[in-house]
């Protein structure tokens, strides 16, 4: 992979780029530089965002500036990185049925594939969280099954039911709340993915390899019920 690309945000933040697409490698590189940088700060460090193949770093302009910052983190890069967490994997149950799967039939037609195929490629993907981001809880996977990439819709739709299950392109989501999107829905999870624990309030980890499960409409109406308040 080459040598990050820096880039001056304002007068207070660097964005360091390790990739124009995403990929396995450049996640990876993201992951090791955030950990670099959680265990050896830099003076001024305020905070550290990783997304898809680059990492935000902010600071405190009064405390220091981009050249500073630049070469502190250049010297994190050349030292050996720690070795990542151990991933867990997650399960998500998801049911496919049509009037839950708005958009399944549409993801067929523009891949010239029949519901259940487009339903057992998404079921035999790799998944892993690559970051969080646009709505709490929001955890984006990559691993779509290149069969199953479909673009995002030129607009968006309102009021998506929480617990939607989305694709776009090699991402995959789980929706926390109402909220529009312009992702193609292909099904609907019972499974609680914002947690009632302040230390740990979403299910997955950055990093956490995701496994999706089929249930039927009878499963995913119990497990409705049971999540409730």
């Amino acid at each position: 992979m080459a040598d990050p690309r820096f880039i001056p945000v304002a007068d207070h933040a660097l964005l360091v780029e390790f990739a124009t697409e995403i990929s396995d490698a450049a996640n990876a590189a993201v992951r090791a530089l955030d950990r670099a940088l959680a265990a050896d700060p830099p003076k001024g460090l305020r905070e550290v965002v990783p997304a898809f193949v680059n990492l935000l770093v902010d600071f405190d302009p009064d405390l220091t500036d981009h050249s500073t910052v630049e070469a502190a983190v250049r010297g994190r890069l050349s030292i050996p990185a720690t070795k990542a967490p151990a991933a867990t994997t997650r399960v998500v149950e998801v049911c496919y049925d049509p009037d839950l799967a708005r958009d399944l039939a549409a993801v067929a037609a523009a891949t010239g594939l029949e519901d259940e195929a487009v339903i057992k490629a998404h079921l035999a993907g790799d998944y892993r969280v690559f970051m969080y981001g646009f709505a709490p809880g929001y955890a984006y996977l990559a691993g779509v099954p290149p069969a199953i990439r479909v673009p995002r819709k030129p607009a968006p739709l309102r009021g998506i039911t929480a617990g939607s299950v989305l694709i776009a392109g090699p991402q995959c989501l789980v929706t926390t709340l109402t909220m529009p999107t312009g992702w193609s829905i292909i099904g609907r999870s019972p499974t609680q993915i914002l947690c009632d624990d302040p230390a740990r309030p979403f299910l997955f980890d950055v990093g956490d390899r995701v496994s999706f499960k089929r249930i039927d409409r009878a499963t995913f109406e119990r497990a409705q019920k049971v999540g409730q308040p």
